[in-house]
């Protein structure tokens, strides 16, 4: 009898730990209107996505060179210096170089958006959208294998797009939603769960912003391999647009402040000066 009310507790456990998990993957894609960081997780879920696909094309087209991921370019520069072939040691520099200057920006645009989150990730998608597309109309306009100047020049544009993101990313700071590493992100799976002494692993988030990038490189290498490498580019473009529209929308209703607080928006905080 004791044995049947024990496993019967712990059906009743692993239950809603699942329904938890699960509710928690669904509430980054779609957040509640209660979510301390307001709409900012879902807009970050394609821009998750289009990580994947710029890394794919970047690596795969353009010699062996990430743009959003400088861990691998430092490496990918060691490798070259160190005499393996296959690998351009200027364009793992470059690519570091345009990424540094580019968090720069981001940093700017981090002081000049006041603090207003939702206005911050509005800035930095529009301009990540319209660098993603002008390296877009350059891979269209150049032939297969690009020349040098090619390269640099898309490696350039790539490499600042995604530092602009990268720089958004950790001055948003919404947790397990860097858009562009997962390392931190895997890792905490493990060492925050239950066996580990930890409060909870946050599997249902975390998985989701690993699936979002593994889509997007998956997606990113078929268009490569059929020949449609630059359409991954021109994806990558729609979804930033498409957060950047849902950003200026959702900017107008509420403010995402900061460190997470949701706050009244302008005109709200007017009226309620008003009925006083």
């Amino acid at each position: 009898m004791s044995s049947t009310r024990t496993d019967r507790a712990a059906t009743r456990t692993a239950g809603p730990t699942l329904t938890g998990h699960l509710g928690d993957a669904w509430h980054t894609v779609a957040p509640r209107h209660d979510d301390p960081h307001g709409p900012l997780p879902g807009l970050l879920v394609p821009i998750t996505v289009v990580t994947g696909l710029v890394d794919a094309f970047s690596y795969l087209e353009l010699g062996r060179v990430f743009v959003a991921n400088m861990t691998g370019n430092v490496v990918f520069l060691s490798f070259a210096l160190g005499g393996t072939a296959g690998f351009l040691w200027w364009a793992s520099l470059l690519a570091v170089f345009a990424f540094l200057a580019a968090a720069l920006l981001g940093g700017r645009i981090t002081h000049s958006a006041g603090g207003h989150r939702g206005r911050h990730l509005l800035i930095a998608a529009a301009a990540q959208s319209a660098i993603t597309f002008a390296a877009f109309l350059v891979a269209v306009s150049r032939p297969l294998p690009y020349d040098d100047r090619a390269l640099s020049t898309l490696i350039i544009l790539l490499g600042i797009a995604m530092g602009l993101q990268n720089a958004t990313a950790r001055a948003l700071a919404v947790p397990d939603l860097t858009t562009t590493v997962l390392t931190l992100t895997l890792t905490g799976i493990p060492a925050d769960s239950s066996p580990a002494g930890g409060t909870g692993s946050r599997i249902g988030r975390r998985l989701v912003a690993v699936a979002c990038m593994f889509l997007g490189a998956v997606t990113g290498a078929l268009l490569v391999h059929a020949g449609d490498g630059p359409e991954a580019l021109l994806l990558a473009t729609g979804l930033l647009l498409t957060s950047t529209v849902i950003a200026a929308t959702t900017t107008r209703t509420r403010q995402a402040g900061r460190k997470g607080a949701d706050q009244p928006c302008d005109r709200h905080r007017h009226a309620q000066g008003r009925r006083k």
